[in-house]
């Protein structure tokens, strides 16, 4: 186990390296140049004087590979420059706007675990029954509807109408309902689907088949169903999470939540360099980490896995 951990771990280094690259790459294929944007965005005209005196601050007047350089060695001190705006650390900015995406993910994240298990196991006890098929049929519709026409019917329906959530802001609990069930309900779907699918398979398998002529009751031979059923799984949760977290970007937007993905679509806007580059970054090496994170967690259930890579 050892052995394979510290394989994935540097398996991932060179991915990390490709992906701060690529993200530094586009931003400087960007056709806008950066000092010129630094200027006009604190309202700077941008003479050529005031540009090249820009370009020296920020370091634009290095060679490509040797800003790179620069810039990743800053990025792993987690120094990402300044922000164009209002000139504050970038770090530091999207530190103060995390929680409070991390607070919407982890509702919905909870609320997709429980409602998806319980509608999951529900749908297969009962294959086939009318539960079942009403199930399926939201399942079929919940996950057709995209996260910003969900956002806008659930504020129209509870907050305008029935005036039970607010329509925006962080002001307590209930101000985080609306958008944690808007960003959980393609989730929710996604997941009722595929704990249902593969209890299903397993109640059909051999030891199932054993368990029974064995004497062994309903609720010992469901939970060995779930235990097997879950597993499979395991990776597709794993990799939600940093969905999650990235997908908040238009619940943010609608419920207007001061998350980073507000802060992320107010940088697209501002063309905030530093700040769009930073959470590019971000959301990566979230994915990679996840992804090893859930490989891990996977070999360390089943020794195949280990044995095969």
């Amino acid at each position: 186990m050892r052995n394979y951990i510290i394989r994935r771990i540097l398996l991932i280094i060179p991915i990390l390296i490709g992906i701060s690259f690529i993200s530094f790459l586009l931003i400087n294929l960007n056709p806008s140049d950066p000092a010129e944007v630094a200027l006009r965005v604190n309202e700077i005209v941008p003479t050529d004087e005031a540009v090249t005196a820009m370009r020296e601050e920020l370091g634009l007047d290095k060679p490509f590979f040797q800003r790179y350089i620069i810039w990743l060695g800053n990025s792993l001190r987690l120094d990402f420059g300044n922000s164009y705006v209002n000139n504050k650390p970038v770090s530091g900015e999207i530190l103060n706007a995390l929680p409070a995406t991390l607070y919407l993910a982890a509702v919905a994240l909870i609320m997709t675990l429980g409602i998806s298990m319980i509608a999951g196991i529900l749908c297969a006890i009962f294959e086939d029954s009318i539960g079942d098929k009403i199930t399926r049929g939201i399942i079929f519709v919940a996950t057709a509807m995209p996260n910003f026409w969900v956002g806008l019917l659930l504020m129209w329906l509870f907050a305008v109408k029935l005036d039970l959530f607010p329509t925006s802001g962080m002001r307590g609990f209930t101000s985080v309902v609306l958008p944690a069930t808007t960003l959980s309900l393609s989730y929710i779907a996604i997941y009722t689907r595929l704990i249902r699918n593969s209890m299903i398979q397993n109640k059909n398998e051999n030891y199932i088949l054993y368990g029974r002529i064995r004497g062994l009751g309903n609720w010992v031979i469901i939970k060995h169903i779930l235990k097997n059923s879950i597993q499979s799984s395991i990776t597709a949760l794993g990799m939600s999470i940093p969905k999650l977290i990235s997908g908040t970007v238009i619940v943010e937007n609608i419920f207007a939540w001061p998350g980073i993905g507000r802060l992320c679509v107010s940088a697209i806007f501002n063309r905030d360099y530093p700040i769009i580059q930073a959470y590019i970054v971000m959301m990566a090496t979230l994915f990679v980490v996840c992804n090893l994170l859930v490989d891990i967690f996977s070999a360390f259930l089943d020794p195949r896995i280990r044995r095969m890579t």
